[in-house]
């Protein structure tokens, strides 16, 4: 339901003190998301864009294994926003979920290929301005 001035104070939380925030902003400085954007960009997403820490170490990052040996971060990560922008491109423009589902083939740390199940979300950031944050399956 949308919040309009009549059902603001129907919210449980209305009128409650925040005790704590995380921003994004902070997140990305932690290092619990890292800030792709630019690569995202590149494959056609024009918000700004973040992978979580878990698509980082699970898809990004080479393990070391001889059977990844001429694989990049930087071609793993055009792999995860090209696989993103090509099902945002599939998806439609007439679809009610602010969340899509993708898979990406990454070598693992056994040397074996294996398909990464991802899902994107868009939405509010720190502000109303709309942000893409790539997660993997079951995080949120």
């Amino acid at each position: 339901m949308p919040t309009t001035d009549e059902n603001i104070n129907d919210h449980p939380f209305a009128g409650a003190e925040i005790i704590s925030s995380y921003s994004r902003a902070q997140a990305i400085e932690d290092g619990e998301l890292v800030d792709v954007s630019t690569s995202a960009a590149e494959a056609g997403i024009k918000y700004p864009t973040v992978v979580s820490r878990a698509v980082w170490s699970s898809v990004v990052a080479v393990p070391d294994h001889p059977k990844a040996a001429g694989e990049s971060e930087s071609g793993r990560l055009w792999d995860v926003v090209s696989m993103l922008a090509t099902a945002i491109r599939g998806s439609g423009r007439n679809h009610e979920d602010d969340r899509i589902r993708f898979q990406v083939l990454a070598t693992n740390s056994r040397g074996r290929k294996i398909t990464h199940h991802l899902w994107a979300q868009c939405g509010p950031g720190d502000t109303v301005d709309p942000v893409v944050t790539i997660m993997v399956e079951g995080e949120d």
